[in-house]
Order: C-alpha cells, then structure tokens, then sequence
C-alpha cells in the first residue's frame, strides 16, 4: 500500500521555480513530522527541509534557506515543498519521508522509516 507520493518534479532553467508535493495517506496523519530530502548519484541521501505537525517548527539545509519554503495542509495531508531561485546544484531526486514514530521531530534520515518513490527535478544552468 502506497503511503507517500511526491510529485511536482521536472526541468527547468536557473532562477526558475518548482513545488513538489506529497500526499500522505494510512497512518501518515498529521501527527507525523514530515521531511523532503535528496539525493544524487553516487552521494548519501541528503536532508533538504523538515516541518513538525504542526507546522510551527521547521528547518532547513543551508544550501536552501532563503529560496525554499516547506508547508503542510493537515486537512488534506499533504506536504509540500516551493522551490525558488533553483540553481544546478539543486538538480536531484527529492524524496518525501516520515519518520519511524509520529510526534517526534527530526530531521535526521536514518530516522525516517517510509519514504516515496522520489520524483526528479534538473536545474538547466
């Protein structure tokens, strides 16, 4: 049973936009922190933006503060993830996730036990 689908990804120029999505489903209620991570060939899977239950609580990666912005509408459990000012060094698989257990916060993803299939996003430079 699919729980996590993430979707949104594509190709685009520097400087353009994206949002990605995740739709959550089964026991991914909102109770659960959720996380968007990355990943490219040959390296390890990379944390990119996290956000509590709430929603009131949210981090992010360095490398995209100030250009990427994490939300989540518990109505209809889904996450998402807008993306601005994309640069090649952007271009990855993205990837949603929760973690092993629901109102635990962490941004850590070898604490992250579900995630979706992954959807690609290329930054033409």
């Amino acid at each position: 049973q699919v729980q996590l689908v993430e979707s949104g990804g594509g190709s685009v120029q520097a400087g353009d936009s994206l949002k990605l999505s995740c739709a959550s489903s089964g026991r991914f209620d909102s109770s659960y922190t959720m996380g968007w991570f990355r990943q490219v060939p040959g390296k390890e899977r990379e944390f990119v933006a996290a956000i509590n239950s709430s929603g009131r609580r949210v981090n992010y990666a360095d490398s995209v503060k100030g250009r990427f912005t994490i939300s989540r509408d518990n109505a209809k459990n889904t996450v998402e993830l807008q993306m601005n000012s994309l640069r090649p060094e952007d271009t990855a698989v993205y990837y949603c996730a929760a973690p092993l257990t629901n109102y635990y916060y962490t941004i850590d993803p070898r604490q992250y036990g579900t995630w979706g299939q992954g959807t690609q996003v290329t930054v033409f430079s």
